[in-house]
């Protein structure tokens, strides 16, 4: 084995648990002793994309995605999440938590043991790669978290690190799954048909793999953007620029939607009421209507959002009850395109159908992260460039989800597209791209699904920057009467998972000062200075 892989390795389970002898006790007679490692991919790639769904119905809150009006209370107060808020006593918003730490867990550590030992480097790649991105989704989320001895069995109470040592194992990660995803068949036990078994990804695509880790290494280094000792523009476009060449690299998990317990449909779709009554908000309309543009109409709008009875766009102003002062006809329909919690067996819409395919992470994206990069470098034209391909693809994103599963909005076409990039409002002439351009039209492209990556924006702007004065996000007005025990502050983080942490681990809790009321509203290491 050459020295360089021995040492990444080495480095790469070194948080890893030891020998596992208590489980022969638990052989099972009637079913295999032993999983072929390629084997626990495939439920791991399904909370990989579903889980931040999961959580999206909470974080889409605080982010003025959408909101959750009462349908039969008109006057019903805003939930707490529209609040800035949480709920006490319950696990909402702690699945990407409960997956992490559990669905993945120790089924992860078992697949890289098990990869390391047959020389499976490509599986090992895609392994660290995935661990990675558990701890880089949790500490966003939560802020400090448990790393060192999350797999530690013989405790019963676990100590939480330091949201800077989180990333700093975040990077670890990702280096040494770059380094494994470089090696080619031949070297070990590289085979893109064993990977592909459970690969419904990629389909065993090492290369896609690892420009998946390269998008990664781009987000984390932009989440830096704070820190400006530290902060490197030219990295993050560098990642960028290693990553997805285009739409195709996009990180999308199918749905077949055939199971009859429901749990291969999209979660977003309407079979598995989880969204029914949800609506769109104001911001987001607000964005595409014309309203914070300069009059021009963003044609994604009526392929992405839902009309009202009379045929408008509006959105729920969530600091109001119920739907405010909309009438019946002015309600916005829910996302399947429907009135009240309506369309079973009916065409949906966008990424809402059951057959919707979802995303974990696209080349929309990481072009609006170059953009971000390139601009706070001062370099405009890389990022105009950046900018405009984002729109683009992200046009092309939604043509492609409102075919997934035979929906009803008709293709955006080719006219429209090139009207709408032809606008100055939407792409202003060369120098003059700013902040709001790239931040707003990012929200719009990863509306609906990058929850994670829109709240981390959001709060390393500050939501609405008081120090600048620039309004990054167009229209966003934080809520007019936030949760009580915010004592006036914006919310920061998610408390930890209730029933493992606040059930199980108050001794932990107590060290980070997680037992107090206001503990969501802390600041998170990574977006202060």
């Amino acid at each position: 084995m050459h020295r360089r892989l021995r040492a990444l390795l080495v480095a790469a389970f070194g948080l890893a648990g030891g020998c596992h002898d208590f489980l022969d006790v638990n052989t099972n007679p009637n079913g295999p002793q032993s999983v072929s490692a390629n084997l626990y991919l495939p439920p791991m790639l399904h909370w990989l994309v579903t889980s931040p769904l999961y959580d999206g119905r909470f974080v889409g809150r605080y982010t003025q995605e959408w909101t959750l009006p009462s349908l039969t209370l008109p006057t019903a107060p805003p939930t707490t999440w529209d609040r800035m808020g949480y709920d006490p006593g319950s696990d909402n918003g702690g699945e990407q938590w409960r997956d992490v730490y559990w669905s993945l867990g120790q089924n992860l550590v078992d697949m890289n043991a098990k990869a390391t030992a047959e020389k499976r480097w490509d599986l090992l790649g895609v392994g660290l790669t995935l661990k990675a991105w558990g701890w880089q989704v949790l500490t966003d989320l939560h802020g400090e978290i448990i790393i060192k001895e999350a797999f530690d069995q013989s405790r019963t109470t676990f100590d939480y690190d330091s949201q800077d040592y989180a990333y700093q194992e975040v990077q670890r990660l990702l280096d040494s799954a770059i380094v494994l995803l470089r090696l080619t068949e031949g070297e070990g036990a590289v085979d893109a048909g064993y990977l592909a078994k459970g690969d419904h990804i990629y389909n065993g695509n090492r290369v896609k793999w690892l420009r998946f880790a390269w998008g990664m290494k781009a987000l984390v280094l932009n989440h830096f953007s704070n820190k400006v000792a530290t902060y490197q523009p030219d990295a993050v476009i560098a990642a960028v620029d290693s990553s997805f060449h285009d739409n195709s690299d996009d990180a999308l998990l199918q749905y077949p939607a055939t199971s009859t317990d429901l749990q291969d449909y999209n979660f977003y779709g309407w079979s598995r009421n989880n969204i029914r009554s949800y609506r769109q908000t104001q911001f987001v309309v607000g964005l595409m209507n014309g309203t914070q543009f300069g009059g021009a109409v963003d044609p994604r709008m009526s392929r992405m959002l839902a009309p009202a009875a009379d045929g408008q766009y509006r959105g729920v102003d969530p600091n109001l009850g119920g739907f405010g002062a909309l009438t019946a006809a002015q309600q916005p329909f829910n996302f399947f395109g429907y009135a009240g919690t309506g369309g079973s067996g009916l065409p949906a819409r966008y990424i809402f159908a059951d057959k919707s395919k979802l995303p974990v992470m696209t080349y929309v994206e990481l072009q609006f992260i170059k953009a971000e990069a390139a601009l706070l470098k001062g370099d405009q034209a890389t990022a105009r460039t950046a900018y405009v391909n984002g729109i683009s693809a992200s046009i092309d994103f939604v043509n492609a989800r409102n075919l997934d599963a035979g929906q009803t909005p008709t293709q955006i076409t080719a006219a429209e597209k090139t009207a709408f990039l032809a606008d100055t409002n939407i792409v202003p002439p060369p120098g003059n791209l700013t902040l709001s351009h790239v931040m707003s039209q990012k929200f719009i492209a990863l509306w609906g699904w990058g929850h994670n990556e829109l709240w981390m924006d959001m709060r390393r702007y500050h939501y609405t920057d008081p120090v600048s004065g620039i309004e990054v996000f167009r229209g966003f007005t934080p809520p007019t009467n936030v949760y009580a025990d915010n004592q006036g502050k914006l919310v920061q983080r998610i408390r930890p998972r209730y029933n493992s942490e606040y059930v199980w681990n108050q001794a932990g809790l107590s060290a980070i000062g997680a037992l107090a009321g206001d503990y969501h509203t802390t600041p998170l290491w990574i977006t202060q200075p």
